[in-house]
């Protein structure tokens, strides 16, 4: 398993497959790079396909440092674009969901010449006051007890702890369809369950002021402002996080997007449908 350079003392694990121009995939939480071990394999006949674990999660290094400083969305993108350095990648196809959805957007942002498109589902921007709503309340409690020194206490370094709460999320977020299998959240739980796992995977959410409150203070850009990479939105329809609804803003952020609904698919993109995923990569390596 090849390691990056480290950045800010972090370095990256990451598999590297197949030939072709460069794709690099972004997981999310709670998650890994083996997120995308149904995708990789469709892409490696037409794509160097490169994926890594982020800062705090998986075979990457956890270091237990200020989130403000190690684990906010800037911070995470200088590891990513350091990756793509060492490696020599250019003219990227850049893809996540969850939280490498937001780390996929902030990296094209801020180079917007080496990345070639984004292909991404939510989260994504437009949401705005309609955070405020009951039903999200409901569904984002985890962010709130995230913050909260009570979830080291109770979850970190506790293996059973560990993947009854990561079992709440991959089986209340998915879609009807799909069910997470046992081996795999035992492989998953015994990642997090290592001591400091856990608490570095929600550095993410201890950052700033939180997620809920950046999202309300979102402000539309002005339109020579809008991001103005090639970008691929994927909705999914059984996402409980990120209803449908909230897709209706995007070409208020972006200067060329597409949209694509997924009927089938819960929170978990590249696992729940990673035929369509494969397919939007392939479609933004080819330029359509």
């Amino acid at each position: 398993m090849p390691r990056s350079s480290p950045v800010d003392g972090f370095s990256l694990a990451y598999d590297r497959t197949g030939d072709g121009p460069p794709v690099v995939l972004l997981h999310g939480w709670p998650g890994g790079r083996s997120d995308y071990r149904l995708v990789g394999p469709l892409l490696a006949g037409a794509a160097d396909v490169v994926v890594p674990d982020l800062r705090g999660f998986g075979e990457s290094d956890k270091h237990l440092v200020d989130p403000d400083e190690a684990y906010t969305g800037a911070a995470q993108a200088r590891s990513v674009t350091a990756l793509l350095d060492e490696l020599g990648l250019e003219d990227v196809v850049l893809a996540g969901y969850d939280i490498g959805s937001r780390i996929a957007q902030v990296v094209a942002a801020q180079s917007p010449g080496r990345v070639r498109a984004l292909v991404v589902a939510p989260p994504l921007p437009g949401a705005g006051q309609r955070l405020l709503g009951p039903d999200v309340h409901r569904e984002f409690w985890y962010q709130h007890f995230h913050r909260l020194d009570l979830a080291e206490q109770l979850l970190d370094g506790d293996r059973d702890a560990v993947r009854s709460y990561l079992e709440h999320f991959w089986t209340h977020w998915s879609g009807p369809a799909y069910t997470p299998a046992a081996e795999d959240l035992d492989r998953l739980a015994e990642t997090y369950a290592a001591p400091g796992a856990f608490t570095a995977s929600i550095g993410w959410y201890r950052q700033g002021p939180g997620i809920l409150v950046r999202g309300l203070g979102e402000q539309a850009p002005a339109p020579d402002a809008r991001l103005p990479v090639p970008t691929h939105a994927l909705w999914p329809a059984h996402d409980p996080l990120f209803p449908v609804e909230w897709s209706d803003r995007l070409d208020e952020f972006f200067t060329d997007v597409t949209l694509t609904h997924l009927p089938d698919s819960g929170h978990f993109v590249p696992l729940e449908e990673p035929e369509a995923f494969a397919a939007a990569v392939r479609e933004a390596l080819s330029g359509r």
